[in-house]
């Protein structure tokens, strides 16, 4: 488990910095130009980190070895992205709008993992459900 800490404190950290920033883009901004200059951002910081990093194979080697999931994962990101930034504009609150999602995105990926990935849920972590559970009611309260 100690292994996981430094990509969970960086998904943490990384979290923290996504919702401070999609709260902060401006009103007046066009959400999906303001995506499409944060996709041509992640893109000119991928391809100097994949240069940097000093690569076992070419980059052109690399696409090839790559599937569907890529693309997926583009659209699906676009989605949470386009999504998080039309929350905040709603009225959404930075301190609970992320909390309600990720607490009901675990839910549904509870089913997910069971049935397509063979994980296994023990009975601690059904208390903690039942915990998630009542926390988006009092949430609401």
């Amino acid at each position: 488990m100690a292994g996981y800490f430094w990509p969970i404190a960086l998904v943490i950290l990384s979290n923290v910095a996504y919702h401070i920033v999609a709260k902060s883009t401006p009103q007046n901004a066009n959400p999906l130009v303001s995506l499409t200059v944060t996709y041509l951002t992640a893109l000119a910081a991928s391809v100097a980190l994949f240069f940097l990093s000093g690569p076992q194979k070419g980059f052109i080697a690399s696409v090839r070895e790559l599937n569907w999931t890529s693309v997926a994962l583009g659209i699906a990101i676009i989605g949470l992205e386009f999504g998080y930034i039309m929350a905040y504009r709603l009225g959404a609150n930075v301190s609970t709008g992320p909390m309600i999602s990720y607490i009901v995105l675990s839910l549904l990926l509870i089913p997910v993992g069971m049935l397509l990935y063979h994980e296994h849920v023990s009975y601690s972590q059904l208390i903690g459900i039942a915990f998630c559970i009542a926390g988006l009611f009092l949430i609401y309260q």
